[in-house]
């Protein structure tokens, strides 16, 4: 016995929701991106270690779907998240550092933030361009 389908919500449902999806996203890649860059820049210890390599480094995987989350790209959200795991796994064993449990807190809930509201996101648009083409 075939599942019945349900019908899609309308596009007064699903475009505000995509916008504020895509915004609290947006909120979350900036500041996982700004404390990244703040705290290498300002608290640190590195050692000795040139800061823009270690910055670079860091940033350069976030940096390259730039150009994709600025455009609202729904295909470049859906592979930022899955890239952002790797930031909340890293926040995750910065927070059992001692003296660096702010940090590490502030990296995975920026990156939480930005995975679930990316999700609804991608969820969202996909249903808006499937209505906008016509399909129930």
């Amino acid at each position: 016995m075939a599942k019945k389908k349900k019908p899609l919500p309308s596009l007064e449902y699903l475009l505000p929701r995509c916008r504020v999806s895509r915004l609290v996203a947006l909120i979350g890649y900036a500041g996982l991106l700004l404390s990244i860059l703040g705290y290498n820049l300002l608290f640190a210890d590195l050692h000795g270690a040139n800061p823009v390599i270690v910055i670079g480094v860091q940033l350069l995987p976030l940096l390259i779907f730039l150009p994709g989350v600025i455009t609202a790209h729904v295909r470049t959200h859906a592979w930022l998240a899955f890239a952002i795991n790797l930031y909340f796994i890293q926040g995750v064993l910065i927070c059992f550092q001692p003296g660096r449990l702010e940090y590490g807190l502030v990296m995975s809930g920026f990156s939480v933030l930005y995975f679930v509201a990316a999700l609804y996101f991608i969820r969202w648009s996909f249903q808006a361009q499937r209505v906008a083409r016509g399909e129930t």
